[in-house]
């Protein structure tokens, strides 16, 4: 909870969550309940002592020191996830969290190669995931889209192969899944080697993002909108060290998916002040406010509106404007985006009439 007297107002904000690794909500207490489930063999203590216990690891989770140190731990994580109820476990425990903090509307990334590897179909992840998604609907009043990422680290070939599967391109037609994205370690890897799949996506009508910017260069995020044809930019930090691209980006209306707890607890960004909030604002630029691995970093998305709130003071106009932008830019119909538009609009009068 933050220290600030709009704390109250954070909360009521209907919010909209554009940057949630599904795979990044596991916790280590359904970690450690899926492992026994599925019979699964966590690393053993004396090659890695955090997976001694489950305060162990979230011990370790607070030591990261690197986006690739955080990878390692969130790849050990997965192989716990087997069958379609422990995919719609992992779903629902992220979104009674996701409620609990005023979500409305989530766009979820999950990465079907890191379960295809390991010989889990890709309609075992979906149906577990969709389950969820319904639950959500009906219990919750959140509604839901997918996302489906591709892993930088694997050659690209692979990800073309995912791609084209049958059973992945299914999901695209019927409406399953919305979008692709672009994820895992940045380094060395610029978006453009990931061209053909996004040529592909376009006339079918699927909704393009990348991660660029978090760790690799300002270029990555020109390459992601030039060459791949984003519509939005994950993380997207080093923006600001180009003045004309961030220009152009504001002027183009393209939303950042910013995820600031995580740039802090992975080093790319020494403190909360340093994530480029204000000089966001004051040069036009769309973004959102997201939570990015919460299981891993410790905050879901009401954290990361109170961090940013600790460390840049916002006005309850520009609030309003962040939750609007985050609203406008979903990949939702119409009518929810006014459904939404409207609940803002209340919550901020309401807040104004009453200042409580």
């Amino acid at each position: 909870m933050c220290k600030s007297p709009l704390h109250p107002l954070l909360h009521r904000l209907p919010k909209t969550e554009h940057h949630i690794h599904v795979e990044g909500a596991l916790t280590p207490s359904l970690l450690f309940t899926l492992a026994s489930r599925n019979n699964i063999t966590l690393p053993p203590t004396d090659q890695d002592a955090s997976f001694a216990s489950q305060d162990a690891l979230l011990a370790r989770y607070q030591r990261f020191t690197s986006l690739d140190d955080f990878l390692h731990y969130y790849y050990v994580g997965m192989s716990v996830l087997i069958h379609a109820a422990d995919y719609e476990a992992l779903a629902w425990d992220y979104f009674t969290r996701a409620h609990a903090d005023g979500v409305r509307h989530a766009e979820v990334f999950f990465d079907p190669q890191a379960h295809l590897s390991r010989g889990v179909a890709y309609a075992t992840v979906l149906a577990g995931l969709t389950r969820a998604k319904e639950r959500a609907k009906s219990e919750f009043g959140i509604s839901v889209e997918f996302v489906c990422c591709f892993l930088r680290h694997l050659p690209v070939p692979d990800s073309v192969a995912t791609f084209g599967l049958p059973e992945v391109r299914a999901s695209f037609e019927d409406g399953r899944v919305i979008g692709i994205g672009l994820d895992s370690t940045e380094k060395d890897m610029p978006p453009s080697k990931w061209e053909e799949i996004y040529k592909a996506a376009g006339p079918l009508g699927v909704r393009r993002t990348a991660h660029a910017g978090e760790e690799g260069p300002a270029g990555y995020i020109a390459e992601a909108i030039d060459t791949l044809g984003c519509e939005r930019i994950d993380h997207g930090l080093r923006l600001v060290e180009d003045p004309d691209l961030m220009k152009r980006v504001a002027e183009k209306g393209i939303m950042l998916t910013l995820c600031p707890i995580s740039n802090v607890f992975l080093k790319c960004v020494k403190n909360m002040k340093e994530v480029p909030i204000r000089k966001l604002l004051d040069a036009g630029v769309k973004f959102s406010i997201n939570s990015d691995d919460p299981a891993y970093f410790g905050g879901y998305i009401l954290d990361n509106y109170c961090a940013v709130q600790d460390a840049f003071d916002l006005s309850v106009e520009e609030w309003q404007r962040i939750c609007r932008t985050g609203i406008e830019g979903s990949w939702c119909g119409q009518a929810r985006k006014n459904e939404l538009l409207e609940e803002l609009e209340k919550v901020v009068t309401d807040w104004k009439a009453s200042g409580t």
